[in-house]
């Protein structure tokens, strides 16, 4: 640019300068040119963004915002997800959490078709959004967390395996160190941290209730599962619609439209109470396992259950030839399992993860919902339901009635009946409602 188009460039701006005015303002600007390029260049730790010949320098607020709040470039793998359906959703809400504390995208994990345990060689992996909407995740957890495919990845991408620590010296506070370590530093600059070593499930939990509720409330069943699922509690309203009928239930002005039913999540098979007597032994405590007449007395004895009602029992598969489950319940109480109801062959055809997730939907949908504390099925379910009665503006379910009330058959509550249920949200870490925990509160 020479002197006088210079001179002439500042008339647009209003200003007249002398020629040696005018030679100054270069001089200035080309050493302003200099400092900027050697300024941008010891700040390389900013995110760039090139489009055609312009660059766009953005701080690391920005550039986090780019991303909807967790950055989609960097990675986050954890091993295959095994165990049962709840065990499941907790191994991968808390993959999920451990994803956002190192803000990095969750690769979207492998889940287990079966119980390894029990079913070995039909242990198979299934992708997660064979189970549960990809899309639908990512926008309910919008900003809070992140899901990615493998396909995301760059055909050059650099892993970085990392660790988790064992046995008793790992604490909690150690591994919650490696965790901070692995979000700055030489490790972050890696792609893909790749978690080695136990199912999520078995790590160290750091996140309160509210956060993991969070994530669970982004699970959303594919339409086919979720479908399956509208079958059995179709069923099961469309046969409480003719009971009522028939028993003149609904005959003071009642709509007859909605009939509803009692779930019951009924832990009685030989190898849960092999497995709840130890339980009681080594934590000393003697309300955990329930016998089938313990809990068909207390069901009965809910206070306001009324004297009609359809009653749903979540056995295992174990328990569909026992006819016994189905005898000895209080006058009025009418009990279904998938095989009276006749819905068994909508279950047969597929896996135990889908089977049980249609059996949760079914439970979660009922009007009343009774299960044993000890559970991570029962407590899972309980969680989303008070998430459910919290959105109401109730926080406690003691001395009032609320809609979607949940109980525990395994301790005793008012009038010889099961004890109200409410998740604790404001607890610090998922342990009170982990499998072998009791998290009451009413």
């Amino acid at each position: 640019m020479d002197l006088s188009s210079t001179c002439k460039l500042s008339r647009l701006f209003g200003c007249f300068f002398t020629p040696l005015t005018c030679k100054c303002c270069v001089a200035l600007v080309t050493i302003a040119l200099f400092f900027r390029a050697i300024f941008l260049h010891s700040f390389s730790g900013y995110g760039v963004i090139k489009s055609n010949n312009l660059r766009l320098i953005l701080s690391p607020s920005l550039h986090l915002e780019s991303h909807e709040g967790i950055r989609g470039d960097k990675f986050l793998e954890v091993p295959q997800i095994v165990w049962g359906l709840n065990n499941q959703k907790i191994a991968f809400a808390r993959a999920c959490l451990t994803a956002r504390m190192l803000n990095r995208t969750l690769l979207m994990p492998s889940l287990s078709a079966s119980l390894f345990y029990k079913e070995i060689d039909l242990l198979h992996p299934i992708s997660f959004d064979q189970v549960f909407q990809y899309e639908r995740f990512n926008s309910l957890c919008n900003r809070f967390v992140r899901l990615g495919r493998y396909s995301d990845l760059g055909n050059q991408t650099r892993k970085y395996d990392l660790r988790k620590g064992s046995g008793r010296k790992w604490t909690v506070e150690r591994d919650l160190e490696q965790l901070k370590q692995s979000s700055r530093g030489p490790i972050d600059k890696y792609q893909v941290i790749s978690m080695a070593g136990k199912n999520p499930f078995l790590w160290h939990d750091h996140w309160p209730v509210k956060d993991y509720a969070r994530v669970f409330e982004c699970l959303v069943l594919v339409d086919e599962i979720a479908k399956e699922a509208d079958k059995v509690v179709s069923k099961i309203r469309r046969i409480g619609r003719k009971l009522r009928s028939k028993t003149n239930f609904g005959a003071e002005g009642s709509s007859l439209s909605h009939a509803p039913y009692v779930a019951i999540h009924m832990r009685v098979e030989i190898d849960w109470m092999i497995h709840c007597k130890k339980l009681e032994q080594r934590s000393r405590i003697s309300q955990i396992c329930s016998s089938k007449q313990e809990i068909m007395e207390r069901v009965g004895n809910i206070v306001g259950l009324g004297s009609t009602a359809i009653v749903y029992l979540a056995v295992a598969d174990s328990l569909l030839n026992d006819s016994s489950i189905l005898d000895g319940w209080k006058r009025g109480l009418v009990p279904f399992e998938k095989k009276k109801l006749g819905v068994d062959g909508i279950y047969k055809k597929h896996s135990y993860l889908i089977q049980s997730a249609i059996d949760y939907e079914v439970c979660s949908r009922a009007d009343i919902f009774v299960g044993n504390s000890f559970s991570t099925f029962s407590s899972l379910i309980v969680l989303e339901r008070t998430q459910r009665v919290i959105r109401r503006g109730i926080t406690s379910s003691c001395g009032i009635d609320v809609r979607w009330p949940s109980y525990a058959y395994n301790i005793p509550g008012e009038s010889n009946g099961p004890q109200k249920w409410m998740t604790n949200m404001s607890d610090s870490n998922l342990k009170a409602i982990s499998y072998g925990s009791n998290a009451i509160s009413c």
